[in-house]
């Protein structure tokens, strides 16, 4: 029903057809106020309000005449003033006090909302603050608690009937309790003593009853003991059963997680970012007295003591290599641990996973473990202290970073470095000496504790116990072969070791078998716990026992560690630098800051420039070079072996023969050798005069070393292609045996290419006929100099045969015997003695240079010849054999510089700038390498620089992250 003077029920009836007037229906019915459209549907029975009720329109309206409407407007001027003015009045009256009600209920609202916020407060306030604490409850738990049923999870844990079945019987206990009591009071106390007077039968009745109730009580003892036993042994099991179905659910939350189906940014976890600061910090080299001080918990023992067992257990798998006695851990592993969905391991520079599950993938980690150790070990040497850095996660692994140190030993056995105790000791101080740095001292106890070596070496390095956690390993052995268990007793409180520490843990970690899973062995480890006498005796407390104890004590100890300590080590980074960037800014203002990485790119880039510019040499440079190189190369064997030979003949046809045999034996054998080794030796000259242009062009000193190191090596490992020898023997011999020369230039050129030749070899035969005979008379007298005894012998043998070649001017290259015994004999004559093999080594320098005269007389003449070598005439005077000989070694010499240049520019520079290329990315893959190579003040600091910047961003990545854990 619509009230009387409502807006619909006016808009109705305003808008709709009246049958009193006679008029249709005009308005659209969308444009009607809503109200009204919905009670025209209503009464219509129109269920599509998009469609207007045409057949029931004459319904519609007489539905419309029963609703009470209000009274008509009176006509105009007949008291309608009045009535608006009584309807107004009302309806300020009504706001009004809606009004009112409305402020009085917000301030209400508002007064009760502050009182109680107000009052949560000081609530708030009079609770405990357990922030502290919110720690221990990983991430995943706050997101759990949105997912999780309630109501499956109250169903699934037991009832109260189940829990009180497993509570002992109160009452009997405190019974007992009070009958020991009274017992121990009464043994304390003393009975009174016996009278005189009594009989002897009195006496003996009354031992007997004494005798009797003390073995009675004895057996209550027992009793009450069992029964406390069997309790715990209940409270064990329940225990048990909560923590595996904790495990597993954990598992399947972490899983979920890993798969993304929170849908949330995957970020490092809390542990893996404080593991990436410490692999930081191992290779940082400290400046300024900036030390790495931040927690980890370093594992120390003696060999064999136990502690890679120890250190298994905490990560609940046997990832470490085994032996029997021997040593095994030959440099620190760091170890990451942190709670995952699967039980992995991963090494920090590999991407390979682990599956600890598997016993292939176990095996292969043990293996890999063992190979990096015996890698990082240098030769000679039996330990090592590179680091080796593993991570493993899986489900209820405790968080923490260790790291498991070689053991210490008392001597040096076969097979040894003779430093190796030694070495081991500085490890071990190098570690424990951070004074942030958990000592989890392992101490075998199936040996003598006499024995021991850590005990000493911990002490030293923390005297007050303060970060030391001792674990007696070994306990089961130690039950068996001690004869006095409270030796045990003793070890677990500080009373037999001089060191102190902030605990005491005994453990057992194994029957000593490598088969062992880590399962059975905590099977193992929790039965003996239970059934030793040493826990029932208490002389162990149940918090001192077990390797789960362990790991949570040690971890508790190693978070706390790291609140106390991290953000100070942040400080200190953040001052070292400022002090680096300090350093930089006043002695290379003008510089980027480049590590040793970025200058490494920056040079390669540098001299693979160089390396292109060979292939912009021109064609005429490279063979220049070449023929010029060549020449210098094969003179003396031409010369000395070809031509003068030939020349000394004296005959035109055997001139030519001896030639032509001696020019092919020449370019089967040595010749192509000769020709690539000269083209290999002018390529890396090109190179090298190639990068020395570039050095000084203000290019960066810092460089040198590496370029020089980089050309050796691509030209160390560039080899010729030997395929191209063969070929060019087939040129070398098709050029030598060509003889015809076609124009006047070419002869032209051969006869002053012979001219220099023969110029340059009579030059350096009159120089040694000079050192040979000594200063002459005019170097004498201007130079003060004066001729050997040697040089005196020489110089008066050089007279007697130049009078010989005056006598026969066409003498052959070699003297008779009778003409040497001719010489010596005139020499002795004039008081000089002289030596057969003297007078023929003098002959032959100079018969050569009277050789070299004639040779460049017959030259000139030949100068003048090419016409008669042209139409071929016979005359003794101008046959230029020898002019035709030095043209086709001229010509063998353009043709071959042609060949080596062409697969110099074709071939060899494209190998050696692929050369060039693989050396420089082995230089940029071995950072010994590089360390090597590119040195100096600016690169270390720029080092320092690069590597301080990376610890304090990721130090103030893990303090933010561990804030936010808080």
């Amino acid at each position: 029903m619509l009230r009387v003077g409502s807006k619909a029920a006016c808009m109705a009836c305003r808008n709709l057809v009246s049958t009193n007037m006679g008029v249709r229906f005009l308005v659209p019915l969308q444009k009607l106020h809503p109200l009204s459209r919905a009670i025209h549907h209503r009464y219509s029975g129109n269920t599509n309000p998009q469609r207007p009720p045409h057949r029931t329109a004459a319904r519609y309206f007489n539905s419309m005449s029963r609703l009470p409407m209000r009274p008509p407007k009176p006509p105009p001027r007949s008291g309608g003033r009045s009535y608006q003015q009584q309807r107004n009045f009302w309806v300020a009256r009504l706001a009004a006090r809606l009004l009112k009600l409305r402020y009085i209920l917000l301030g209400t609202a508002v007064g009760g909302g502050y009182t109680a916020k107000k009052t949560y407060e000081e609530w708030k306030d009079l609770l405990p603050d357990f922030s502290e604490y919110n720690w221990v409850i990983p991430d995943f738990v706050w997101e759990l608690s949105e997912q999780i049923d309630l109501d499956k999870l109250a169903k699934a844990l037991p009832e109260m009937e189940e829990i009180a079945k497993l509570l002992p019987d109160l009452d009997k206990i405190g019974e007992n309790f009070t009958f020991l009591k009274s017992l121990l009071s009464s043994e304390t106390s003393g009975d009174p003593p016996l009278k005189a007077t009594d009989s002897s039968a009195a006496a003996t009745q009354d031992a007997s009853d004494k005798q009797y109730k003390k073995s009675s009580d004895k057996e209550k003892i027992d009793q009450l003991q069992e029964e406390l036993l069997r309790t715990q042994l209940k409270y064990q099991r329940m225990l048990e059963r909560l923590e595996k179905e904790n495990k597993e659910l954990r598992k399947v939350v972490l899983q979920k997680d890993d798969k993304g189906i929170h849908q949330r940014k995957v970020k490092k976890s809390l542990i893996d970012l404080y593991s990436e600061v410490l692999d930081i910090l191992s290779d940082y080299d400290a400046n300024y007295n900036t030390q790495d001080h931040l927690p980890r918990v370093v594992v120390v023992g003696d060999q064999s003591a136990g502690k890679t067992s120890v250190l298994e257990m905490i990560a609940q798998a046997r990832i470490f290599p085994r032996g029997s006695g021997e040593m095994m851990t030959r440099s620190p592993v760091k170890v990451t641990l942190s709670e995952g969905p699967h039980h992995v391991a991963m090494f920090k520079d590999s991407g390979r996973e682990f599956d600890l599950n598997k016993e292939e993938d176990l095996a292969a980690l043990r293996r890999e473990i063992e190979l990096r150790m015996r890698k990082s070990v240098k030769e000679g040497q039996t330990v090592s202290s590179e680091t080796i850095s593993l991570s493993v996660k899986g489900p209820g692994i405790q968080r923490m970073v260790l790291v498991d140190l070689p053991g210490v030993i008392s001597t040096v056995t076969s097979g040894m470095a003779s430093d190796t105790k030694e070495t081991i000791f500085s490890i071990s101080k190098a570690y424990m000496q951070n004074p942030n740095a958990i000592i989890l001292c392992i101490q075998d106890g199936s040996v003598d504790a006499e024995r021991s070596i850590v005990t000493d070496l911990v002490s030293q390095m923390d005297p007050q116990g303060k970060r030391t956690i001792f674990v007696l390993t070994k306990v089961d052995l130690a039950e068996k072969n001690l004869a006095s268990p409270s030796r045990i007793q003793q070890i677990v409180e500080g009373k037999l070791f001089p060191m102190k520490a902030l605990g005491y843990f005994a453990v057992v970690t194994g029957k000593g078998s490598s088969g062992e899973s880590i399962d059975s062995i905590k099977d193992y480890e929790e039965d003996f716990f239970q059934n030793s006498r040493l826990l029932r005796d208490g002389m162990l407390k149940a918090h001192q026992v077990t390797t789960k104890n362990l790991s949570l004590a040690v971890s508790d100890c190693f978070w706390k560690m790291v609140r106390e300590s991290v953000e100070q080590q942040a400080d200190v980074f953040k001052a070292s630098r400022f002090n680096l960037e300090t350093e930089w800014k006043n002695n290379y203002p003008r510089l980027r800051e480049l590590d040793r990485n970025e200058l490494f790119e920056k040079a390669k880039n540098e001299i693979l420039d160089e390396v292109i510019s060979l292939s912009q040499v021109t064609p005429q440079h490279w063979e220049a070079i070449l023929q010029k190189k060549l020449w210098e190369r094969v003179s003396t064997h031409v010369i000395e072996n070809i031509y003068l030979p030939a020349a000394q003949t004296m005959d035109s046809g055997t001139f030519n023969t001896t030639v032509d045999i001696k020019l092919k034996q020449w370019t089967d054998k040595q010749l192509p050798h000769k020709a690539l080794e000269v083209a290999w030796e002018t390529l890396q000259e090109e190179f090298a005069r190639f990068m020395a242009e570039y050095k000084g062009k203000d290019q960066d000193d810092i460089f040198d070393k590496l370029k020089e190191a980089v050309k050796d090596e691509s030209i160390k490992r560039h080899k010729w292609n030997e395929r191209a020898m063969d070929s060019l023997r087939v040129i070398q011999h098709n050029a030598l045996e060509d003889r015809s020369i076609t124009d006047k230039p070419q002869w032209d050129a051969a006869i002053q290419f012979m001219e220099e030749t023969l110029q340059s070899r009579l030059k350096d035969t009159d120089s040694v006929i000079r050192d040979m005979v000594g200063p002459d008379w005019k170097q004498r007298w201007l130079n003060w100099k004066n001729r050997t005894p040697d040089q005196h012998i020489r110089n008066e043998t050089k007279n007697e045969l130049e009078r010989l070649l005056k006598l026969h001017d066409d003498h052959t290259a070699y003297l008779a015997n009778d003409e040497v015994t001719t010489v010596r004999k005139n020499l002795e004559a004039r008081g000089v003695e002289v030596d057969p093999v003297l007078i023929k080594d003098t002959w032959h320098q100079l018969y050569r240079g009277h050789f070299l005269q004639k040779a460049l007389a017959h030259c000139n003449l030949c100068k003048r010849g090419f016409y008669y070598y042209q139409r071929h005439f016979v005359d003794s005077e101008l046959e230029c054999n020898d002019v035709v000989l030095f043209w086709r070694i001229q010509r063998m010499l353009v043709i071959t510089a042609n060949t080596l240049r062409q697969q110099l520019t074709n071939t060899e520079v494209r190998r050696l700038e692929k050369n060039v290329k693989e050396v420089l990315d082995d230089f940029g893959e071995d950072m010994e390498k590089k360390t090597q190579l590119i040195t100096g003040r600016r690169v270390q600091l720029a080092e320092d620089l690069k590597k301080v910047r990376e610890i304090q961003e990721k130090l103030e990545a893990f303090i933010e992250a561990l804030h936010k854990e808080k």
